[in-house]
């Protein structure tokens, strides 16, 4: 884990709200219709853009940490981040993977819920909670676009718990793989193969799971020929039918 210090947006310039060298809200159109952005109108992302600070960090950069003042909220522009909780014993729990459009650090009090970490070389768009409530107030559809966006967020976490209270662990393989898949497709590109930018250990503790089990099981997939694995960071649903019939629990585990 990368241990820098939080990340300062503003420097140098601490004073300003504005990054001057981020680039147009139009570089996003590709995700415009899945960010918490969609359905503005032309002057409602304007106005949205100029209380926005921007940062292109590495892979592997810590954005924020569990406990830390929860002051602003983020979007992923491009990349990939993972949210964790540690657990008293040490241990860790990913509670999810964002990708482009996908928004974090909404906090109901003083403090982050979860640490925040890039996964790969990501774009971020950065907005304080007091500017982004005082945008909703003035415009009725940014509101309705992040309740909409909230719900969704808690209709995931119930699926998460199912995921890993009920399902064996090839069952919770496939559905992760199949997660990812409907989501490139949301994003405009193939639903296969599918990218998998984070570690087995991220997906371990994803799932529930040790990478032992992890690796265990996409070997497993693979000689079945439900998955196929040309290359690190890549899986290509050989089988589609078959891994949607696998995580619905309708095949032996």
């Amino acid at each position: 884990m990368n241990l820098m210090p939080p990340l300062d947006f503003e420097a140098p310039k601490a004073d300003r709200d504005i990054d001057p060298a981020a680039p147009p809200c139009r570089n996003c159109d590709v995700v415009r219709e899945i960010a918490f952005c969609a359905d503005l109108s032309a002057d409602e992302i304007k106005r949205l853009a100029s209380v926005r600070c921007h940062a292109q960090l590495p892979a592997h950069f810590t954005i924020f940490r569990e406990g830390d003042r929860a002051e602003h909220v983020y979007s992923v522009s491009h990349g990939a981040v993972k949210l964790y909780k540690l657990l008293s014993d040490g241990r860790r729990q990913i509670i999810g993977f964002l990708f482009s459009g996908d928004m974090f650090g909404l906090a109901l009090d003083d403090g982050y819920a979860y640490t925040a970490e890039t996964l790969v070389a990501t774009q971020l768009c950065r907005f304080t909670h007091r500017k982004l409530d005082a945008m909703q107030g003035q415009m009725p559809r940014l509101e309705r676009r992040m309740f909409t966006m909230t719900v969704k967020d808690l209709m995931s976490a119930q699926e998460q718990m199912l995921l890993l209270g009920r399902k064996t662990a090839r069952e919770k393989v496939a559905t992760f793989l199949l997660k990812l898949s409907r989501r490139a497709q949301v994003q405009g590109l193939p639903a296969s193969p599918v990218a998998l930018p984070m570690s087995r250990a991220d997906i371990a503790d994803y799932l529930g799971l040790t990478i032992e089990t992890v690796s265990r099981t996409f070997t497993q997939l693979k000689k079945d020929g439900i998955i196929g694995l040309p290359a690190s960071g890549h899986v290509v649903l050989t089988d589609e039918a078959g891994l949607k019939e696998l995580a619905e629990g309708a095949s032996a585990a």
